[in-house]
C-alpha cells in the first residue's frame, strides 16, 4: 500500500521537489547549534540577542564594555567547536581533531577566540 501511495498521487509530486538531504543536513546543524546554545542561561541568551540587535552588524555601534560582553558570550558558545562539530556531522570523511580543538588538541581558552 505504501509503495502505491509513493508511486502515485500528490505525495509523489511533493517528494519530487523536496531536497531531503538538505533538510536532514539543516536539521543536523540545528541540533548541534542547540547543544551550544544551551551553554548560555536564559538571561545570557537574551543579552546576546539584545547586543546583536543593537549592533546591527556593526561592532562600532557598541561601546567597549558591550563589545567585551558580546565577546565573552560568544566565547562561551565555543564557535570553533561548533563549526568543527557541524563539519563533522556533514562530512563524509573524518574531520581532523585540530579543527575542533586547535593545533595542540586542547580547547581554546574563553576570550582568546579570534574572529
Amino acid at each position: 500500500m505504501l509503495r502505491f501511495v509513493l508511486k502515485r498521487g500528490p505525495l509523489k509530486r511533493l517528494l519530487r521537489g523536496v531536497p531531503v538531504v538538505a533538510l536532514l543536513s539543516a536539521a543536523d546543524v540545528a541540533m548541534v547549534a542547540k547543544e551550544h546554545l544551551v551553554k548560555l542561561d536564559s538571561s545570557e541568551r537574551r543579552r546576546l540577542i539584545a547586543l546583536v540587535a543593537h549592533a546591527r552588524g556593526r561592532p562600532a555601534s557598541l561601546s567597549d564594555s558591550e563589545r567585551e560582553e558580546l565577546g565573552t558570550l560568544v566565547a562561551k558558545l565555543e564557535p570553533r567547536v561548533f563549526a568543527g562539530s557541524a563539519a563533522e556531522r556533514l562530512s563524509p570523511v573524518p574531520v581532523p581533531k585540530r579543527l575542533l580543538y586547535g593545533a595542540h588538541g586542547k580547547p581554546t581558552p574563553a576570550g582568546s577566540e579570534t574572529s
